[in-house]
């Protein structure tokens, strides 16, 4: 069915069909809008089903139905007003009935440039708390208390400041502040959601350091609130701690991939500093290890997605030794360490390279030698060898082509 026919099919049972959303306020910022949502007034749950019989109920909570429109599944919700009972964002009565207006279920929404809407089919705008004016300004700014009802919001904010650029007004700051004691009691999947699309954008430490103003990095991402104030030697850290040094990192790897699992490697390569005892600041010795002990702390917290966990163990493991690598042998092991982790290598350089300021030459060329040393197979070995010495010859003759390529391209070379 076509929108504007649905629309006309809505009105003249005396309802109305609003877009609303994503699609609305990505249209005002000037970018590409995606998939619509829309909200219906005026009709009762039954009358909508009479209209539209092919409507397949998705909502639990609420009156949520899935309508194939302009050959796209979309979501037509029901407008609705909600009230704060109980934690969480579970934890509201939700009030669905004909009478609720679109400015009502606006109103519920968490921040002024989500509180718009388009009436259908005239294409009207419907924007009665200022969403408009506020993405013109470039700010973000919570519609009303309701923000309060989901402490997720407090994350969404932040990462809509990441994703978008814009500034956080004091007033939602406070909102924010709020949300502290409910979003210890979250479910570790929502802020790993949040943190995902954070990661995905541009400067992904706006996120966190908005978290960090706002008084939320503490309960939602405690093994990074633990870096700040951890000093590091000046001479190979002059930005600062081992927090700064860290956003740093991430806003660094964000810049080169938009690869996901390299991105949250930026983020907890150093996440051992955080368990530094204040006796040995600002050196962090052995932070490789207790950085192992924090990210599957972690993961008890918040289980993360099983690549992200290893990839992130490995690049913990790895990134300080990985710069001041001079034996062949040891170069050679670790390349092909690399290509079996769960992180690509163009993802570990990435890591290494803004965690170090530039990458040793092996690294650089570590396509080249691995392509090389994997030509070597099983069944080129000795016949007389069997099991364990199988690999020890093939490991030997993948340390000989490396050594070789490496004399032929003028680099040093060392013993195994």
């Amino acid at each position: 069915m076509k929108e504007r026919a649905a629309a006309e099919r809505i009105s003249s049972a005396g309802g109305r069909l609003y877009v609303v959303g994503g699609w609305v306020r990505d249209r005002v910022r000037g970018a590409v809008p995606h998939d619509k949502d829309y909200v219906i007034t005026g009709l009762s749950e039954a009358d909508f089903c009479a209209l539209f019989p092919e409507a397949k109920k998705i909502g639990k909570a609420f009156p949520v139905y899935l309508v194939r429109m302009d050959g796209k599944p979309c979501e037509i919700a029901f407008a609705r007003r909600e009230k704060k009972t109980g934690a969480g964002y579970r934890g509201f009565s939700v009030d669905v009935d004909p009478s609720v207006t679109i400015e009502e279920d606006l109103f519920r929404r968490d921040t002024t440039m989500n509180s718009m809407a388009i009436a259908l089919p005239e294409g009207d705008w419907i924007d009665p708390y200022g969403g408009r004016a506020d993405i013109g300004a470039k700010r973000i700014r919570a519609v009303s208390e309701h923000f309060l009802e989901d402490p997720v919001r407090a994350l969404r904010a932040a990462r809509q400041a990441a994703q978008f650029g814009f500034r956080i007004t004091e007033e939602t700051y406070a909102y924010m502040k709020k949300c502290r004691a409910e979003l210890a009691l979250e479910p570790g999947e929502r802020i790993f959601l949040e943190m995902q699309r954070a990661l995905a954008t541009e400067r992904p430490s706006i996120f966190f350091r908005t978290l960090q103003r706002a008084e939320l990095l503490e309960v939602t991402f405690p093994e990074l609130f633990a870096l700040i104030g951890k000093t590091q030697p000046k001479e190979f850290h002059p930005e600062g701690d081992a927090w700064a040094h860290t956003m740093d990192v991430v806003d660094a790897v964000a810049g080169t991939t938009h690869d996901a699992v390299t991105r949250f490697c930026a983020l907890v390569h150093d996440l051992g500093k955080g368990r530094t005892p204040p006796e040995m600041l600002p050196h962090h010795y052995g932070h490789e290890r207790t950085g192992l002990a924090a990210l599957r702390a972690w993961n008890e917290r918040m289980v993360l997605p099983h690549g992200w966990l290893q990839a992130g163990l490995f690049v913990i493991q790895e990134h300080m030794r990985a710069p001041r690598i001079e034996k062949i042998g040891k170069m050679a092991a670790l390349l092909l360490d690399i290509d079996k982790s769960a992180i690509s290598l163009e993802g570990f350089c990435a890591v290494i390279r803004a965690d170090h300021r530039g990458l040793p030459d092996y690294l650089e060329s570590g396509a080249e030698y691995l392509a090389a040393m994997q030509s070597v197979r099983g069944e080129d070995a000795p016949e007389r060898l069997r099991g364990k010495a199988i690999g020890d010859w093939i490991f030997a003759q993948q340390v000989a082509i490396l050594r070789a390529i490496r004399a032929k391209n003028g680099k040093a070379v060392s013993i195994r």
